[in-house]
């Protein structure tokens, strides 16, 4: 099994807040063969549930079915949130 690097999985090193204030891909995570596992993995934890969060309240519900999209996403994010206080 081969190490994975350092910054695996850690959301502000793999995709950090840039000077506009969104988050971007750090480029040379562009040529890791480890960047969708790592992303994946950055986007199921704790700061990785809460930016996912914010996205959620900033996007409009568009209709019912938005609404309902919305509410499931939501439901989803917040399971995963209490997997990740059960790990700890």
């Amino acid at each position: 099994m081969k190490d994975k690097k350092e910054c695996f999985g850690i959301i502000d090193r793999v995709f950090p807040v840039g000077e506009s204030g969104l988050r971007e891909v750090v480029p040379e995570c562009f040529d890791c063969v480890d960047r969708v596992e790592c992303l994946k993995t950055a986007l199921k934890t704790s700061e990785g549930i809460g930016y996912r969060e914010d996205l959620l309240e900033e996007r409009s519900s568009g209709g019912v079915m938005g609404v309902i999209r919305r509410w499931s996403e939501k439901k989803t994010l917040s399971r995963l949130r209490e997997k990740e206080r059960e790990k700890r």
